[in-house]
């Protein structure tokens, strides 16, 4: 097929650049194609991974409700799961708070520490703070106060007040009422909206004497 002069310069201008860009936008294609595929798969893994914890997650709520002589058992073995399987999912750190709670409720203490010694330093941030409240709640309960106190370091900004509240629990039991008059008063102030909680923190000053 004959081309005239303009077209012969427009494909050997076409030609030139090719030359010059091809290999480079070969390359820019290939990693595109490349990061698509990997997103791809990554969203395929995440969602297997999701739907494997939540059948885990399900098996232990089924067991902490039906109850029986096998229920901790079956509790403890899903939960072991999805703290080595399945560790950054959302399904291990709600699992973490209802299995330390079947366990509390079944008097294995121990167990129920050591699943929310997990949860509190875990990547779950938003349940984290509450596994460290409740963990302080069992060191409590068994009248270690030093171990409860450390539990309630370093609180985030929105849990200040709850973690200040317990800590005041603490120090209350620990024979130390002016420590406690404290924590319940930095609690109280920095609580915002929250007047059920506010009402109650009054009591325990007033109880106290404060």
């Amino acid at each position: 097929m004959a081309y005239d002069l303009e077209e012969q310069e427009q494909i050997e201008q076409l030609k030139a650049w090719w030359r010059k860009y091809g290999a480079l936008t070969l390359g820019l294609l290939t990693l595109v194609l490349v990061v698509l595929l990997g997103w791809q798969s990554w969203n395929w893994y995440q969602g297997q991974q999701a739907s494997q914890a939540r059948g885990y997650f399900e098996a232990l709520e089924r067991a902490n409700q039906e109850g029986g002589d096998d229920a901790i058992p079956r509790v403890l073995a899903a939960m072991g799961t999805l703290q080595t399987e399945f560790p950054d999912t959302d399904y291990a750190g709600r699992a973490a708070l209802l299995a330390a709670q079947a366990l509390q409720k079944a008097d294995d203490l121990p167990a129920a520490q050591s699943i929310l010694v997990w949860l509190s330093a875990s990547k779950h941030t938003a349940l984290a703070p509450i596994a460290k409240i409740r963990l302080a709640g069992l060191f409590l309960d068994q009248q270690q106060y030093d171990q409860a106190l450390n539990a309630l370091q370093s609180p985030a900004p929105s849990f200040e007040a709850l973690f200040a509240d317990r800590r005041g629990d603490v120090y209350a039991a620990k024979g130390e009422p002016q420590k406690a008059l404290e924590q319940w008063r930095l609690a109280l102030a920095s609580l915002g909206g929250n007047q059920g909680l506010a009402s109650a923190l009054q009591l325990k000053i007033d109880m106290l004497g404060g």
